[in-house]
């Protein structure tokens, strides 16, 4: 029972399950918004954020990442070199509309991870302002990424509210991270459970849950698929929020929240061919 373990561990140091999550929303996107697939930003987007986390993770500091000694964790400095040139490959099949936008995305990543501030090393370590970073690089290469891609599909009022949906959800998704790190993070971060409290966060992601669920009645082509679907995400951020606790099983953050994604991903091809 060994190897398993070790794999599965290394699915999740090496951001392969998160990666699988931010592919579920940008194919989320696809099917509320009914835009075609283009197939080589969907490969880039998987394989860059692979690439992405584990630079954030372990590669701010060149000897914890360039100059690592541990077998483990060459073997992911290995995977996300594989994951960079499969990012490179189906980079050079994008047009030049879809560079723009990750230009935007990459500025907004360099900001998150690289110290770019004299009084803090970098936006991740500016407490409350991370979590809203995150958020907003999580919405745009899941909703605006394919919307721009498509080409013929503007900006429209759908396109923003599942924008500001997704905004809201990664918010929600992100808090019980918070929560768990209450016990490593510095004081000085002031994330918004050392600023509050557990309680008050929660009842904060609780409210966020209602508001992400209502912004769904302001989408003007609304269907059924699409209302039956954020309902059970809603009532499973509910169930999330609620049984989140400060100390925390060992995979309960790092693989069951990170799979919210891929579990609506299945319940929405679900009622897909079901409806």
């Amino acid at each position: 029972m060994k190897w398993p373990k070790i794999l599965f561990d290394f699915y999740l140091d090496a951001s392969i399950h998160v990666a699988f999550s931010v592919l579920a929303l940008f194919h989320i996107t696809h099917y509320f918004l009914e835009l075609p697939l283009h197939i080589h930003l969907s490969f880039f987007v998987f394989f860059s954020t692979i690439a992405c986390y584990n630079f954030i993770k372990y590669g701010v500091e060149a000897e914890k990442y360039i100059l690592v000694a541990n077998r483990y964790h060459k073997n992911i400095q290995f995977a996300s070199f594989i994951a960079v040139l499969l990012a490179l490959y189906h980079a050079y099949f994008l047009p030049i509309e879809i560079w723009k936008v990750l230009g935007i995305m990459a500025i907004l990543t360099g900001l998150y991870a690289l110290p770019v501030f004299p009084k803090a090393k970098n936006l991740r370590s500016l407490g409350v302002l991370k979590v809203f970073l995150v958020a907003l690089v999580w919405a745009g290469t899941t909703v605006i990424l394919p919307v721009v891609a498509a080409q013929k599909t503007a900006l429209n009022w759908d396109v923003w509210i599942e924008t500001i949906q997704r905004f809201v959800l990664v918010l929600i998704l992100l808090l019980p991270f918070e929560i768990r790190d209450l016990q490593y993070d510095s004081p000085n971060l002031k994330t918004l459970p050392q600023r509050f409290g557990v309680a008050k966060t929660k009842i904060l992601g609780s409210f966020a849950t209602v508001l992400f669920f209502a912004l769904t009645f302001f989408i003007d082509s609304l269907s059924i698929l699409e209302t039956i679907a954020k309902g059970i995400l809603f009532l499973t951020l509910g169930i999330m929020m609620y049984t989140t606790k400060r100390i925390q099983k060992k995979y309960f953050a790092s693989f069951w929240l990170e799979a919210v994604p891929i579990f609506w991903w299945g319940i929405i091809w679900g009622l897909n061919n079901w409806i």
